[in-house]
């Protein structure tokens, strides 16, 4: 087995050179490697080689070309996470609005058993997802000032602030198991169907987690796809043995969930960010075209026309 070993910054800029990489600042590529790490930025040189089996750069690829991918990725990644939050705030706000609307607003009330699924195969489920709900609550509780204010006041903490120290992760877990009932009254508030937001909210914790620590978000894909919706037809994306081969597991799957649950405003925002370093990555660019990198993320040409779609 080959080790790695440590490679200084004047070291790691010869490979760079060795494989035809233009250097043309030696001390802005320094600083460049010491501030973000070769590793991250050469997870992005696939784009840019010959071919998977010659490792070499195209001819004159320059390292700001490199670092501009990875800067790009760092933006989009920025622009995402924002916007996830808010969906995750929305959620959060909805579900416990509406299971304390039907159930109760107090622990014994939202985290009693009978409020959920009724189904043997899913006890399991269910026993262990309101386990993980009380230790949330019992080791973030007393960290913020909402949840411990009302600890302290009343003795107990409502639904609608519990939520602000769930992960989103486990809200998302927590909409599998509730009843049909509430599952259609939450998701009829984003117009979707119960099986889209059973689709969308682990597609949604995937990239939350991705963008929070700084993971590759561009060409990442997600085992879980989302089902064909009129967005995929009215863009006309093409298809491959009879699948879209675009927004299915792909980043513009997961612009296409924000685009059911974001509000109109923000969507529009959001998607004008995009294209706005999607264009400045394309004057950056001189031995790849953009073209390359929006295939890299799932997105058709004509993503821009989804802004003004219903």
């Amino acid at each position: 087995m080959k080790n790695k070993t440590f490679k200084t910054l004047d070291e790691q800029i010869a490979i760079l050179k060795a494989k035809n990489v233009v250097v043309d600042d030696y001390d802005y590529v320094k600083d460049i490697l010491l501030r973000e790490n070769y590793f991250f930025i050469s997870g992005y040189r696939h784009l840019f080689v010959k071919s998977v089996i010659e490792k070499n750069y195209i001819e004159n690829t320059n390292f700001r070309e490199l670092y501009a991918m990875f800067y790009f990725d760092r933006q989009l990644r920025n622009i995402l996470f924002k916007n996830i939050l808010i969906v995750e705030n929305n959620i959060k706000s909805i579900l416990s609005y509406i299971m304390s609307k039907n159930h109760g607003f107090k622990e014994q009330n939202y985290l009693n058993p009978n409020n959920f699924i009724k189904d043997s195969r899913r006890n399991k489920q269910v026993n262990d997802l309101l386990k993980k709900m009380h230790r949330q609550i019992r080791v973030n509780g007393k960290q913020h000032t909402a949840t411990s204010h009302y600890i302290n006041n009343y003795g107990y903490i409502p639904l609608w602030v519990v939520v602000k120290v769930l992960s989103f992760g486990i809200v998302g877990e927590l909409y599998t198991i509730l009843k049909a009932e509430d599952q259609k009254e939450i998701a009829d508030v984003f117009k979707v169907s119960v099986d889209n937001m059973l689709d969308f909210l682990p597609i949604l914790a995937n990239y939350r987690n991705l963008c929070a620590h700084e993971d590759i978000c561009y060409e990442h894909r997600t085992q879980k796809e989302i089902a064909n919706n009129r967005f995929h037809e009215l863009l006309d994306i093409p298809k491959m043995d009879g699948e879209y081969i675009y927004g299915k597991n792909d980043l513009f799957s997961l612009v296409l969930i924000l685009k059911h649950l974001l509000s109109h405003d923000d969507f529009t925002l959001m998607l004008n960010e995009m294209s706005f370093e999607i264009d400045l990555l394309a004057g950056r660019l001189k031995v790849i075209n953009i073209t390359k990198v929006l295939d890299k993320m799932g997105f058709p040409l004509n993503y821009q026309e989804l802004a003004r779609m219903n």
